[in-house]
């Protein structure tokens, strides 16, 4: 016997609702089941989301197999997706305004962090007599790579100091212990680098903190409004083709996202792999105090922040003329917009 018809106008507006749920609906079979992310500092409080996604099965959960594979900075995450080793960057938000400045397209999906976390320091060994920027002019400036985040915001402090990039050299140092061992040993005179590097340095009084955006307080002092950072960004035909892909990895994004706005010290040190602590717990964790509220919530770009990006780069890159750049095309907030509703981040 036939249902009555109100049960079967009730099953069609329910078949509706499903349809239509966008929730629902970006849990379609992905179109490619494994991925490779190229990271900038896969050790580094910049790509603690990632680690915690692939730690907790987050990404499995959706159905897709991560690759993380580690790069010293953002440059040369974006030279393996270029050069064909690996799909997705895991980086600075800015590259994709930088990339798009030279005709090459690409898209931001999801949110990583919504401030920088780069601080730069001079040694004090190295310029004992420090006093403005003016005193870094011919001076070696530890970067993780350069044409990198870190790269940028010392480019940024330079130029508020009157003084230009080709006015110092630009030595890269990686996002790890490598970048410690680069000051130690005298090979670079400051330093623009990520946590847990810098609060390391800092905390034995190698390096005097000159600038800083581990806070959003910082960072709006730097930028002069909210700065995107760490996202990750694909080729505009990569997100366009892969949907149901950028979706699952938007979700892993974002559910691990709201794990970290309540997970304690243990719960990182149970999480994350016993070497990136670089030996020290205790200044690991002092670290993650000071970067906390610079990782993003809900992996939701804000227009605000695109905008202070493009003006940053504008403000040094030649190449970066601020009326010829479309910010639309940058980023995407579709799908960490689902997430969002998903998880209730």
């Amino acid at each position: 016997m036939p249902p009555p018809l109100l049960d079967r106008r009730r099953f069609g507006l329910l078949a509706a609702a499903v349809v239509a749920a966008p929730a629902l609906r970006a849990q379609g079979k992905v179109e490619k089941p494994r991925v490779v992310i190229a990271v900038a500092g896969k050790a580094s409080f910049y790509s603690l989301p990632l680690t915690v996604a692939d730690q907790l099965g987050y990404f499995k959960a959706e159905g897709v197999d991560v690759e993380l594979a580690d790069f010293a900075g953002g440059a040369r995450a974006q030279q393996a997706v270029m050069g064909g080793s690996a799909d997705i960057v895991s980086g600075a938000y800015e590259h994709t305004i930088n990339l798009q400045a030279r005709n090459q397209h690409y898209r931001s999906f999801v949110l990583l962090g919504r401030a920088p976390q780069i601080a730069m320091g001079v040694s004090p060994r190295a310029i004992p007599g420090y006093r403005t920027i003016a005193d870094l002019r011919g001076k070696r400036i530890g970067v993780s790579t350069p044409g990198s985040s870190t790269n940028m915001v010392a480019n940024l402090v330079l130029a508020r100091g009157g003084l230009k990039p080709a006015d110092v050299s630009f030595v890269g140092v990686g996002m790890s212990t490598s970048a410690i061992t680069a000051l130690r040993a005298g090979q670079v005179d400051a330093m623009s680098n990520t946590e847990p590097v810098m609060t390391m340095l800092e905390q034995k009084g190698e390096v005097k903190i000159i600038s800083d955006t581990r806070t959003l307080k910082g960072t709006q002092e730097v930028f002069g409004g909210p700065m995107p950072a760490c996202c990750l960004y694909a080729p505009v035909e990569f997100v366009d083709r892969h949907p149901n892909t950028c979706q699952a990895l938007a979700n892993a994004v974002v559910h691990s996202l709201k794990w970290l706005q309540t997970a304690g010290p243990s719960d990182i040190i149970k999480t994350v792999p016993e070497g990136y602590l670089l030996g020290d717990r205790a200044l690991y964790l002092a670290s993650f105090n000071k970067v906390r509220e610079a990782i993003a919530l809900d992996g939701m770009l804000p227009e605000e922040g695109a905008k202070t990006a493009l003006k940053a780069l504008a403000s040094f890159e030649p190449a970066v003329v601020a009326d010829r750049i479309s910010l639309g095309r940058t980023y995407t907030n579709d799908f960490a917009r689902r997430a969002k509703e998903k998880f209730k981040a």
